[in-house]
């Protein structure tokens, strides 16, 4: 037996049974595994309402609209997978090592799409290019043509359409985790491909993309996550996928467990795509063998190239928040919310409340789970990570029930024991409460600030740990001296991304907000429920206006690393 190697009463650890090596999981991990267990509650109320045996909605739905609804949601997924990565690692490149007009414009407006709601760039796309929008209408006036004459002007209202919107909301999950990665990669491995002949774009496919394979794939896996969970864009699309048919079931048929049961499925196509991307990647790591290294020179480009590149960068700025943004603009201005601005405030503060709160405890408890995983290693930690994470393939509505029926459980049974035991009635403490309503979004995004600080922490050597715990470190003290101030940059966006995240949540705060809690998306929706857009414009304005604070945040601290 080698000298080093752990022993237990004269045992090596690595012959002893499970039971006996759970001891090796630290303090860390078993807090994770409480946070996971936690933060899973709904996803266990959902698992148990699917346990009911299938009903007549059930075979209703398997018998007739299934096979559409799997078609449609991969087809979704695929198609806005493919534009959202491709737009956010290709900008991110370009900004990233090249100087050309404007760069320094784009970077920061690359980011601007973050604080577009889905739903309200869907409303906006809708209004504008719908047979008796204003583009149609001028082509028809111009040309003289009929709308029946009309038919080879694309149709929006389509899964296209609806993945054209997607994609260029949500490839800033992308860019800003690909940026990053780019940003700490080393300089000389960039130059060394460019000495053995190949050009910018051969290091970019060859050497910088597969590097950054975890940002890709953790911006990519948030990416079609929130596709998946979508309801407000597929629906106004009429688009029919698995988010819709959970909506119809539980809300239309009445039929929680048939619910569950699609709820269920849909999670574990997403399991299948986190476990597939995990396997692919095996054990290889992508840290830098070294942190000292010049910073990269942007190649300068000229002429066709420089253009290309502006052009390049400006697109998904272009489709993802310039035309939804000024159709919101107009809107307004011809017609907009006849409240008076003071009464805005309300709105605006429990928003801005809401998402502080959230994106603080988010980031709190990804950071728990993450360096639990790191620090251990152990299988039962790394599934608590991947458990917790899966509430963001939940669509809100359905997480919000999941959230209220275990905390009706303990509200009944504390306002019980109060009566047994004290004579007074409590009431509902926890059931929509603003407690309730930060614990639901923490169970939906919990998958963003995981995504992006897990993407941080593969990038870091676990050298500079042991160097640590070689002077004496402990592990916790390790990590907060060493990793978590190296961690800082995947942190600060991780924690704006669920900020803004939350900011646009809608079918969760309808449900379980306090009784005159509204907020800025509730506002929205009210309004565009109505068909009453260009009044709902002016609170979507505000949602966008409070986004852009964290954006700028997020871009000067970019630029710091830069």
């Amino acid at each position: 037996m080698s000298r080093n190697q752990p022993v237990l009463a004269g045992v090596p650890t690595s012959t002893l049974p499970p039971l006996h090596r759970l001891r090796r999981i630290p303090a860390l991990g078993w807090l994770g595994l409480a946070l996971a267990l936690l933060v899973s509650l709904p996803l266990l109320a959902v698992l148990a309402a699917a346990a009911v045996p299938a009903g007549e909605a059930w075979r209703h739905v398997l018998h007739t609209t299934l096979a559409e609804m799997l078609g449609n949601s991969a087809l979704l997924a695929v198609a806005v997978g493919l534009m959202a990565a491709s737009a956010g690692a290709i900008s991110a490149w370009l900004v990233s090592t090249c100087a050309f007009p404007g760069r320094r414009l784009v970077e920061v407006a690359l980011l601007l799409p973050l604080a577009m709601p889905a739903y309200v760039s869907g409303y906006a796309y809708t209004w504008l290019l719908d047979v008796a929008g204003p583009v149609q209408s001028a082509i028809r006036a111009a040309t003289g043509l009929t709308w029946r004459q009309m038919g080879w002007f694309p149709e929006i209202r389509s899964l296209p359409g609806a993945a054209l919107v997607l994609a260029m909301v949500l490839y800033p999950y992308v860019y800003m985790l690909c940026r990053a990665a780019f940003l700490q990669q080393s300089t000389c491995l960039i130059e060394v491909s460019r000495t053995l002949g190949h050009s910018l774009t051969r290091s970019f496919l060859r050497v910088a993309l597969p590097l950054a394979r975890p940002a890709l794939a953790a911006g990519t896996a948030l990416v079609l996550m929130e596709v998946l969970a979508d309801f407000g864009t597929v629906q106004h699309f009429g688009v029919r996928t698995f988010t819709t048919g959970i909506y119809e079931t539980w809300f239309g048929m009445q039929d929680r467990g048939a619910a569950s049961q699609l709820s269920v499925a849909l999670l574990a196509c997403v399991a299948l795509l986190m476990l597939g991307e995990r396997f692919a990647r095996g054990g290889r790591r992508y840290h830098p063998m070294t942190t000292r290294h010049p910073p990269f020179r942007p190649v300068q480009l000229a002429g066709f190239k420089a253009w290309l590149a502006l052009a390049a960068c400006l697109m998904p700025v272009l489709l993802g928040f310039l035309v939804p943004a000024g159709t919101l603009l107009v809107l307004a201005l011809q017609a907009g919310d006849p409240l008076s601005p003071h009464r805005y405030l309300p709105y605006a503060t429990h928003s801005l409340l809401l998402a502080g709160i959230t994106a603080v405890l988010a980031v709190a408890l990804a950071g728990v789970l993450a360096w639990g995983v790191r620090l251990s290693g152990h299988w039962l930690t790394r599934v608590s990570a991947r458990v917790a994470a899966l509430g963001y393939a939940l669509p809100g509505s359905v997480i919000a029930v999941g959230t209220l029926m275990p905390f009706g459980i303990f509200d009944n049974a504390l306002n019980g024991w109060t009566r047994a035991h004290l004579g007074v009635s409590v009431g509902l403490v926890l059931s929509g409460s603003i407690a309730a309503l930060v614990f639901a979004y923490l169970v939906r995004f919990m998958a963003v600030a995981l995504g992006g600080l897990e993407s941080g922490l593969a990038r870091l050597k676990p050298s500079l740990r042991d160097a640590a715990r070689s002077l004496g470190a402990t592990a916790g003290r390790a990590v907060w001296r060493v990793e978590m101030p190296l961690s800082r940059g995947a942190m600060l966006s991780a924690g704006l991304l669920v900020f803004v995240d939350t900011m646009k949540e809608l079918p969760a705060t309808l449900i379980i907000r306090p009784f005159d809690f509204d907020t800025l998306a509730v506002r929205v929706n009210t309004l565009a429920s109505d068909e009453r857009l260009a009044e709902a414009s002016s609170a979507a304005l505000l949602i966008v206006l409070a986004g852009l604070v964290p954006v700028m945040i997020l871009t000067r601290a970019m630029r710091r690393r830069d």
